[in-house]
């Protein structure tokens, strides 16, 4: 089979971009989106052109590399599959293909495909992290947790940071990503000792790096490779709220004992 390709042409950062066509040569309908780009990157090499920038690592759907919006939807036309799991038997033969960057400007085009998503990055060091005692593994079961609560913290973990949410949310919003990861530690006995404190300081990072709000579209949900529920926006919102009523009354304690001295 045979398709023709209209990809996002980008030089770097502050550079304006352009659509520029490529008709492929013979492809494998077995073969994976990703490696359809390499066959297609060695064309151009062969004839003398700048291959195309596109980013990858695990090709196995795990790492969350591979974001590409494929005919204007992130990560192709199937559901939770990332752009590396999309095969090119899910288009026709003599199909026109467009690819582009993730679309949001929080995640700044670096080149061509490849976009800056260490916005992510600063969002989890603000406060995705647990105080547990570190060295040698604790015995099994030593902390009690209930099966519910450990199948819903394994959903939020199931989380791969691609970023699709975003691309494809009208306001940009990280709050699918956020919610998930605020969830996989709040659910878990592990993660209460900073719970309060890691959603104020995840949020507020969000809200700093520039990401929009939520209107509860679903996109972002429809669009995610592993399917993590809007349920989880929700869990986020009530921890955002606890954490704000719990940060409250400590100061109106902090005002009370410090006016009692």
């Amino acid at each position: 089979m045979k398709v023709t390709l209209k990809v996002w042409r980008q030089k770097g950062p502050g550079t304006p971009g352009e659509f520029k066509t490529y008709p492929t040569p013979d492809l494998n309908p077995n073969m994976s989106f990703l490696e359809m780009l390499d066959v297609v990157n060695d064309d151009l090499t062969a004839k003398g052109e700048e291959p195309i920038a596109f980013a990858h690592d695990c090709r196995e759907g795990i790492c969350g590399t591979c974001s590409l919006v494929i005919n204007g939807k992130p990560h192709g036309p199937h559901r939770s599959v990332a752009t590396c799991q999309t095969y090119m038997r899910s288009f026709r033969d003599g199909d026109v293909i467009v690819v582009e960057p993730f679309r949001a400007k929080p995640f700044p085009v670096i080149k061509d495909l490849v976009t800056d998503r260490t916005a992510f990055d600063r969002i989890m060091a603000a406060g995705g992290f647990i105080s547990v005692r570190t060295g040698s593994a604790p015995d099994a079961n030593s902390i009690p947790v209930s099966k519910e609560c450990a199948d819903r913290a394994m959903d939020a973990a199931a989380c791969i940071g691609c970023g699709a949410c975003v691309a494809a949310c009208k306001n940009a919003s990280a709050m699918l990503f956020v919610s998930a990861k605020v969830s996989q530690f709040s659910l878990l006995p592990q993660g209460q000792p900073e719970r309060y404190r890691r959603v104020l300081a995840m949020v507020g990072t969000m809200d700093e790096e520039g990401f929009g709000n939520c209107t509860v579209t679903g996109s972002c949900e429809a669009v995610c490779p592993k399917g993590i529920s809007l349920d989880f926006i929700t869990r986020m919102n009530r921890e955002y709220l606890s954490a704000m009523l719990h940060a409250a009354v400590g100061r109106e304690t902090a005002g009370k004992d410090g006016g009692a001295g």
